[in-house]
């Protein structure tokens, strides 16, 4: 699996692990994607984290058992429970797997990391999936503070 965060926070968690974290609806865990032979498809998230975290972003590798409890599924969708690998599965199969993650209900501890490394910040997508070629929402609650909203409002 594979872990994107900032740059800054690498040294720490080589130390201390992966602490989860929690999403505006209470879903809480390690947020994670599989290690899969599609680069960009293990790495999607890096646009829309980047979007938020205009900082440099690494990957940290950690090993999960295959028979993990986690969450996955779409993001826009209501996560189901199964298996580290029957996830993984389902994202490898899936036809468009643009927009899905695995969540893992616990913290990673620091023996079950193998690596950091560097990534392309230019893979992924912003917004959604579904986005490349259709203009941005101009509304203030889908740009508030991000860089360049003002211009986007501006042409409407």
């Amino acid at each position: 699996m594979t872990h994107i965060t900032r740059d800054s926070n690498a040294k720490a968690i080589l130390g201390a692990g992966i602490r989860t974290s929690a999403r505006g609806d209470g879903l809480a865990g390690v947020f994670a994607m599989p290690i899969l032979p599609n680069y960009f498809v293990s790495h999607q998230w890096l646009r829309e984290l980047k979007r938020h975290q205009p900082v440099p972003l690494v990957a940290i590798d950690f090993v999960v058992p295959d028979d993990e409890p986690v969450m996955a599924g779409h993001y826009s969708a209501t996560l189901t429970a199964t298996t580290a690998a029957q996830a993984a599965g389902v994202i490898l199969a899936a036809e468009d797997p643009r927009g899905f993650e695995i969540v893992i209900p616990r913290k990673i501890a620091a023996n079950e990391i193998k690596r950091t490394r560097p990534v392309n910040n230019v893979v992924g997508w912003r917004y959604w999936p579904q986005a490349h070629g259709r203009p941005p929402c101009t509304r203030p609650y889908c740009q508030a503070g991000t860089y360049g909203a003002a211009q986007l409002r501006s042409r409407d």
